[in-house]
This record gives structure tokens, C-alpha cells and sequence, in this order.
């Protein structure tokens, strides 16, 4: 685990202002619920690097495949908040005084985490079920909209009540918003890169009309200019080339 140097900053300053318990509630909720993101990765097989934890918020990193099945990322994202959710109850068990407190930060996180924007679990859940539907370059694109707007309105929304918590967050999320929104093309050539390589077998497929439409968990027929081509053919022409 790899702890940001503020932590440290925030913990000295929950001790001297006696606000210790809240700070530990969030520690530990945002901690166990990266735990579960990155032991059920573990056990799906996906390579695990380490959780970086910040004042209010972690992060889990892996190196997982973009063509990983839809479902078994789905797993590895929802385990997160089951995870948070017993150990809000461990909390509450354990700190029976404490228990409206802890159900306040902990449907917070939740709350906060499942929000529509990526690279939040709630961004990374709607481009799963935006994946069921559209191309791979399309889910990710109406991902990133989604999440410009939903953030600016929220700023809208808390205009009148701005705090610096409120403006940490916002600009936090809006600087994770446009780097993941430039590296949209690089992630996608990764993508095709993987399939190339890494060929699987999927029962759904799909006709497209270029490289521009492939989906996750399809195999494709390429139609170019009154021409088929299978996948296969296609992306070994694609990347001989470069």
C-alpha cells in the first residue's frame, strides 16, 4: 500500500482538532473497500500492482486486460462497496456509540463513489453498461460527456455553498476527467493491440464497417468499400502495417 504524503498531514490534523474517529471511519471504510476491488482481481486472475490511499479517497491498480469478460470486471468493481457496506457493520458493532456517524460516512463514500463519473466505480459501472450496447470507442466517449456534465452540475447545484472540501473534489475529478478523456485513442489501439495479440473466442458477433467499431466480448466481420474481412485478417494487415 502506498500511502500520499497528506495522509499523514490530515491524520496529525484529526488528532489535534479531536476528530480522530471520523478520520479513522473513512480510512478504514475507503481501505477495506479497495480491498475488495484488489482481492477479487487477485482471485480472477488479473495481475495486482498496489492501493495508493489519498486524504479522502483510494485507488486501486492493476494491470488488467481491456478485453477482460464484462462480467468479471463487473465482479472486481462491485466488491468494492460489498466490502465497504461490512465494514461499515464491523464499525458499527464495534463502535456502538458511534454508529450514526459511521452510516454518515459510509453512505457518503457510497454515494459519492457511485456517481456517474469516471474514473469513479459509478463511471466505470455505466461504461460496462454502456459496452453491452455500443462500440468500445463509443461507450468511453458518452462515459466522459456523462461525466463533464453530471460534475459541472453538481458545481451548479452546490454553487451557493461552496467549501474547500466541495472544491478539492471538483477539481480532483475534472483533472482525472480530461486525462483519461486524452489518452481515449491510445487506450483504444491498446485495445485492438490486445486482440491482435491476444486472440479469444466470443460467442456474440457483430458486422461493423471499420476499426473504429470494435466492441468488448464480439468477434467482427469487417465490411470495408463492398469487402468482408474476419477480424483475424484485419488486424494482422493493420498492425503489419505500422
Amino acid at each position: 500500500m502506498e500511502i500520499n504524503p497528506f495522509v499523514y498531514f490530515f491524520s496529525l490534523f484529526a488528532v489535534f482538532t479531536a476528530s480522530f474517529i471520523p478520520f479513522f471511519v473513512i480510512s478504514f471504510l475507503i481501505i477495506i473497500h479497495e480491498l475488495g476491488h484488489f482481492l477479487t482481481a487477485k482471485l480472477m486472475g488479473v495481475e495486482v500492482d498496489k492501493i495508493y490511499l489519498y486524504p479522502f479517497g483510494g485507488i486501486s491498480k492493476f494491470h488488467m486486460p481491456l478485453n477482460i469478460s464484462i462480467f468479471k470486471e463487473f465482479l472486481i468493481l462491485m466488491m468494492g462497496p460489498i466490502f465497504q457496506n461490512i465494514a461499515a457493520l464491523i464499525l458499527c458493532f464495534l463502535l456502538p456509540k458511534d454508529r450514526e456517524i459511521i452510516l454518515i460516512y459510509h453512505f457518503g463514500i457510497l454515494i459519492f463513489n457511485l456517481l456517474p463519473i469516471y474514473p469513479l466505480d459509478g463511471g466505470k459501472l455505466l461504461n460496462l453498461i454502456f459496452s453491452l450496447h455500443f462500440s468500445f470507442q463509443k461507450s468511453f466517449y458518452f462515459v466522459i460527456m456523462i461525466s463533464y456534465f453530471v460534475l459541472f452540475f453538481l458545481f451548479l447545484l452546490y454553487s451557493s455553498n461552496l467549501n474547500f472540501n466541495f472544491l478539492f473534489f471538483f477539481f480532483f475529478l475534472l483533472y482525472k476527467i480530461i486525462v483519461e478523456n486524452r489518452k481515449r485513442k491510445l487506450l483504444y489501439e491498446k485495445f485492438l493491440l490486445e486482440r491482435y495479440l491476444f486472440p479469444k473466442y466470443y460467442k456474440k458477433s457483430e458486422l461493423i464497417q471499420g476499426k473504429e467499431d470494435f466492441y468488448r466480448g464480439r468477434r467482427h466481420l469487417i465490411k470495408i468499400q463492398g469487402k468482408y474481412y474476419l477480424e483475424e485478417e484485419f488486424l494482422k494487415k493493420m498492425f503489419q502495417k505500422s
